[in-house]
């Protein structure tokens, strides 16, 4: 509720700084209302003819001929020629046939006129079914009735004229562009031959010449993984061959078979321990203490073993090594050789790649330019040739069509009002405009005596200046000459009260006159 009362205080104080900037309205005011209302007042008249018409499209043959013909619907050309009605040609037309072109003498006029004649004629739906309505304005009667007869004469005209017409002209068109399509066929196919033989050692490629050089950098890019990987499979493997230490203390070496085995000190433990395991898991979970500690055991145990058998891997053997640490050397000096060998094909294929590669790159700026020629190529062969099939297809309809249209009439126009010669002006809208005037001219002179308030302000209340300064108003001293500014403020209220009554007078006696259709700009001319 405070905050209301506020909100309310404070439009309070907007509205009384306005009133007392007001002389800033009464100057707004009389320096917009009376030009405006001039300006008015000085508007010519201007007359409205209209007409209607109801176009009947109903016909026998459009259920008879449907899918065996190219008859078109009627409605549909009565809505493009509703479309078209305010073509250029047509306006131009308009504009002989009454006359008007003989009131211009410059083609800057003359476009002008026919710019007026586009927007001032106005072709609508009455909102029933093919009832159309047109109508134009103009300041002198007799012209807006000649101008909307002439355009309901080419309304009616031109649909009967165009449907004859087209009917006539469909199977002359549609021979001419056969003729015309079988010749750009023959020519796109010889070109598309010249094309292919012309660049048959790039063509193969295309549409994979992209995709080709993607592979082969991948390719390239797995090659040289390879190597890398083989490399550092080398380097370990060499590596082992070049230990320094033979840790057999603690563990021993044992060939059966094929294949050394290892045996650590570490083994029968690591047994121990996984049979434990396995009968602790039978009993109880995986979270169960017993479980976890020995499965913590277990890893320990298993992490030792393998860094001692690491250990001895990287150790070099002596003279007085057993056989089976020989045989292990050997093995590893063959696994050796045969990734030295891998490296080196892998080296030839690297080697191939790359001169591939920059085969592709440097066919890279001739295989686009080739693409796309061959592809607007195909394209326009492809064209031609489905247009080439339509219009054969069209031919015999178009026949159909023509001997239907002999004997039918598709449209039929009635005249439900004719143009006449209008009797009393239509416009301009002068009660809207003198009310706009007005609006306008006190809007802008409230509009500026806020904006003069806000920049340079009265204070008019104590909390107002408490507002601005942050201290509190303790008393408040009256003006001692109180009647002088009182005679002040009343001769100011006068002043305004005569001032917007004399322009709300000249509104009301404008409005009255408009109202009444007396030209008071005439009168006192």
């Amino acid at each position: 509720m405070q905050e209301l009362q506020q909100t309310i205080q404070m439009i309070l104080d907007y509205v009384r700084g306005i009133w007392i900037k007001k002389r800033y309205l009464i100057i707004c005011s009389w320096l917009i209302c009376p030009i405006g209302f001039a300006y008015v007042a000085s508007l010519p008249d201007v007359y409205r003819s209209e007409a209607q018409v109801y176009v009947d499209t109903r016909s026998m043959l459009a259920p008879i001929l449907s899918g065996i013909s190219i008859y078109q619907n009627p409605e549909q050309e009565v809505q493009i020629m509703a479309k078209t009605l305010k073509s250029r040609a047509n306006i131009e037309e308009i504009a002989r046939e009454s006359d008007l072109d003989i009131t211009v003498s410059t083609d800057a006029d003359y476009e002008k006129l026919i710019q007026q004649l586009t927007n001032g004629i106005i072709l609508g739906n009455t909102g029933r079914e093919n009832i159309f309505t047109i109508s134009y304005e103009h300041q002198r009667p007799e012209m807006a009735r000649t101008v909307v007869q002439e355009t309901l004469d080419i309304f009616v005209e031109g649909s009967l004229g165009n449907n004859r017409k087209d009917t006539n002209s469909a199977s002359r068109f549609l021979d001419e562009q056969i003729a015309e399509y079988e010749s750009r066929l023959s020519e796109a196919e010889q070109q598309k031959a010249d094309f292919q033989r012309k660049h048959a050692d790039i063509l193969p490629l295309q549409g994979t010449f992209h995709s080709n050089l993607a592979n082969a950098k991948e390719e390239l890019s797995g090659i040289r993984l390879q190597i890398k990987e083989s490399e550092q499979q080398v380097n370990a493997l060499k590596a082992r061959l070049s230990g320094k230490q033979r840790q057999t203390d603690s563990f021993s070496v044992r060939g059966s078979g094929e294949a050394p085995t290892i045996t650590t000190r570490f083994d029968d433990r690591i047994l121990a321990l996984e049979a434990k395991l396995d009968d602790l898991k039978l009993r109880f979970t995986d979270k169960h203490p017993d479980v976890i500690e020995t499965q913590t055991l277990l890893d320990s145990l298993v992490e030792s073993r393998e860094e001692e058998i690491q250990a001895y891997l990287n150790s070099e053997p002596d003279d007085d090594a057993s056989p089976v640490l020989n045989q292990l050397n050997q093995e590893i000096t063959l696994e050796i050789s045969k990734l030295e060998g891998q490296i080196a094909s892998l080296r030839v294929r690297e080697t191939s790649f790359k001169e591939k590669i920059e085969d592709l790159q440097n066919k890279i700026d001739l295989v686009p330019q080739i693409e796309a020629e061959g592809i607007s190529k195909n394209r326009e062969y492809d064209i031609v040739k489905q247009k080439y099939e339509e219009l054969l297809a069209r031919k015999e309809a178009a026949d159909i069509t023509e001997r239907a249209s002999v004997s039918s009439e598709d449209l039929q126009f009635r005249i439900i009002k004719p143009p006449l010669v209008p009797n009393e002006p239509t416009g301009p809208n002068r009660l809207f405009n003198y009310t706009a005037v007005l609006i306008l001219g006190f809007g802008s002179g409230i509009a500026l005596a806020f904006v003069i308030s806000q920049l340079n302000p009265i204070l008019v209340r104590g909390l107002q200046l408490t507002t601005i300064t942050g201290f509190p108003v303790l008393g408040a001293v009256t003006h001692i000459h109180v009647d002088s500014i009182k005679r002040k403020n009343r001769l100011r209220m006068l002043v305004f009260i005569v001032s917007s009554g004399t322009i709300i007078f000249m509104y009301g006696v404008l409005v009255a006159a408009d109202l009444m259709n007396v030209n008071l700009l005439s009168k006192v001319l």
